[in-house]
């Protein structure tokens, strides 16, 4: 599937790699923030998303050199963590965000949706132990921040869209801590501490497997609302997942027999439905 798209958060460092993806993949796409890019790709609109009006403007075509119809939203900006700035800044800006994002595509009849939901909504940062190891898209969500508790009123929001507009389609992606190749030289200190890296179970996505996964949610052909773990198929530790479960969190039940490195963010459900696979790892750096 190809088509125009716009992608938010378009200078993010999630964003740049999305944008580069779809491009390289036939997407004519329309960069999306607040700020321009350093190296944009295709067009770019500056844009606050907390102005209704100017994202319906935007999602409607009606730009000044930007005309014309919008096939699918990739949804990725927002204030990207807990305590940057106050909760009720956090809430404000990005509640009203993405229901000025999702209301406005619907106004547009734009029916393909995919947006960047979040590993927090698991029960980050786990000092509650997680119900389950690998933990998966199959229990409630447990968000324990502001920022968490917008990603779960998203989801939450685009399932009763999806109710009322059953042809639309709408896909959260839980991205786990978003990585670069130059990320990856803090990787090796990591070991020193498991507790360091505990927070999301040692987890991380690839910047660029990361843009593979909202590809394959946009080409995904389906209806109503669906939600998917998206995180590398490893840890960033060098000690082998079982012996951290089992130092860490020896009360939680581990519902598999783990690989050396396994990650314990489930992607199952994403390999099975999206087929996503991760070709990126910070070993082989």
């Amino acid at each position: 599937m190809t088509g125009r798209v716009v992608v938010t958060g378009a200078a993010g460092k999630l964003g740049r790699a999305v944008v580069l993806d779809l491009a390289q993949h036939g997407w004519d796409v329309v960069s999306i923030d607040r700020v321009r890019p350093a190296h944009p790709v295709g067009e770019f609109v500056a844009t606050d998303l907390t102005d209704y009006g100017q994202v319906l403007e935007l999602l409607t075509g009606r730009v000044d050199e930007h005309v014309g119809p919008i096939d699918a939203v990739v949804h990725l900006a927002a204030i990207p963590a807990p305590g940057i700035v106050t909760n009720s800044a956090t809430f404000a800006n990005n509640a009203t965000a993405s229901w000025n994002v999702f209301n406005a595509a619907r106004a547009a009849s734009i029916r393909n949706v995919v947006w960047a939901s979040s590993e927090t909504v698991l029960g980050l940062p786990f000092e509650t132990p997680p119900p389950y190891v690998p933990v998966d898209e199959d229990y409630r969500v447990r968000p324990e921040s502001t920022y968490s508790l917008v990603k779960a009123l998203e989801e939450e929001m685009a399932h009763h869209l999806c109710r009322w507009d059953p042809q639309l389609k709408m896909i959260g992606l839980r991205f786990s801590n978003v990585m670069e190749p130059a990320d990856y030289d803090a990787f090796e200190s990591y070991d020193t501490d498991p507790l360091l890296r505990r927070w999301n179970l040692w987890g991380y996505i690839d910047a660029r497997d990361g843009a593979q996964a909202v590809r394959r949610a946009l080409d995904h052909d389906a209806t109503g609302l669906d939600v998917f773990i998206v995180a590398n198929a490893d840890t960033v530790m060098s000690r082998s997942s079982a012996e951290l479960v089992a130092e860490v969190y020896p009360g939680v039940e581990v519902r598999k027999v783990l690989g050396e490195h396994e990650t314990l963010l489930s992607i199952d459900k994403a390999r099975r439905v999206l087929g996503f696979e991760p070709e990126h790892s910070w070993r082989d750096r």
